[in-house]
């Protein structure tokens, strides 16, 4: 997340964060396979929202999809619910496999929220465009 985007963080009170952090390593576990960049990205934002280093175990815990919806459900500010999802789908294609337990876990973190699905589908592809042209300037400019 770039300082300009999480300005909306100031917004959010302490049970959005949480919410937030808990959807991210609910996804990160779905399809079985929850590495360690998957785990720091959680810990970075995480440490951008404020939150402090000791509660990230609470954080990463394991808690169902169920108990994740009712909590993000509680998300009412549409610019955090829809970097949510963006940062969902961001983790999601970390690991170069995207599995259909992903998608469908962020399509109902998204209704939960009252995203359209149409504007999930935005973001998704916004996402995979941006991760594209990321590797395409890796070897334009030759760079790591």
């Amino acid at each position: 997340m770039s300082e300009n985007e999480n300005n909306f963080t100031a917004r959010m009170n302490d049970e959005d964060k949480i919410a937030f952090l808990k959807a991210l390593s609910v996804l990160a576990k779905a399809d079985h396979h929850f590495d360690d960049d998957q785990k720091e990205k959680i810990q970075d934002i995480a440490l951008i929202f404020g939150i402090s280093a000791q509660k990230i175990p609470e954080i990463l815990q394991e808690e169902s999809q169920e108990k994740v919806l009712q909590r993000v459900s509680q998300i009412k500010n549409r610019r955090v619910a829809l970097a949510l999802i963006r940062e969902m789908c961001f983790l999601a294609n970390s690991d170069s496999d995207l599995t259909d337990e992903e998608v469908m876990f962020i399509g109902k973190v998204g209704e939960a929220m009252g995203i359209e699905l149409e504007k999930i589908e935005q973001i998704s592809q916004w996402v995979i465009d941006h991760i594209i042209l990321q590797e395409q300037k890796k070897l334009i400019f030759e760079t790591n």
